[in-house]
């Protein structure tokens, strides 16, 4: 079992999932906290809803990364509810030393493409005006780059003829939902190890 902390900013499709990964499979995970950068994001509601402290941490006055004085609260807010890995879902504000330093190797994030493929916002868009013929998700260890963490597992998806970037996106989801819960119990499970840029999985 380990207990994780969340941060989002949106609906909190990818939390969802890891809650019901939870009820339905037995994964071995306990969410003791979601952190927001927006005050009205689903994803707090949906911690609320299934009893799980959630707050909102204001970033001002960054507009694009965790830090400063909203980067200690969501430490604090973090080791206080006695999270030993940090989950992005969805989080859109770039990670800085201070949370990496605070749980070292214990940070993942979901990013919608096969990383080192489509970095950035909306991988989906970049893949379909790329013209790519596969896509799909990975889950990675965060480093203070910008989604480059060491990658643990990767969900591929084809892109059709006639795809529309929200088509593709689609698709993608719900491969992330399969992804996240995989990398988390092996997380837990002790069945990952790191070494370098290497990730050592099951199988």
């Amino acid at each position: 079992m380990i207990r994780i902390g969340v941060a989002g900013s949106g609906s909190g499709s990818n939390f969802q999932a890891i809650l019901d990964a939870i009820e339905e499979d037995g994964l071995p995970v306990e969410v003791v906290c979601v952190i927001s950068d927006h005050a009205d994001a689903g994803i707090l509601v949906k911690a609320r809803r299934a009893g799980i402290p959630a707050h909102h941490v204001n970033p001002a006055p960054y507009r694009t990364k965790l830090d400063g004085e909203a980067e200690r609260l969501a430490i604090r807010m973090f080791q206080e509810a006695g999270a030993e890995c940090i989950v992005l879902a969805g989080f859109m504000l770039m990670i800085k030393s201070g949370l990496l330093r605070a749980f070292p190797n214990r940070v993942l994030n979901i990013h919608p493409s096969l990383l080192p493929a489509f970095p950035g916002l909306e991988a989906w868009k970049q893949a379909v005006d790329y013209g790519a013929k596969v896509s799909g998700c990975t889950v990675h260890f965060v480093d203070e780059g910008m989604d480059t963490g060491p990658i643990i597992v990767q969900k591929a998806v084809p892109v059709l003829p006639g795809d529309t970037p929200g088509d593709l996106h689609a698709r993608i989801l719900e491969q992330e939902h399969i992804a996240y819960p995989e990398a988390l119990r092996w997380l837990a499970e002790g069945r990952l190890t790191l070494d370098g840029r290497r990730v050592q999985t099951p199988g």
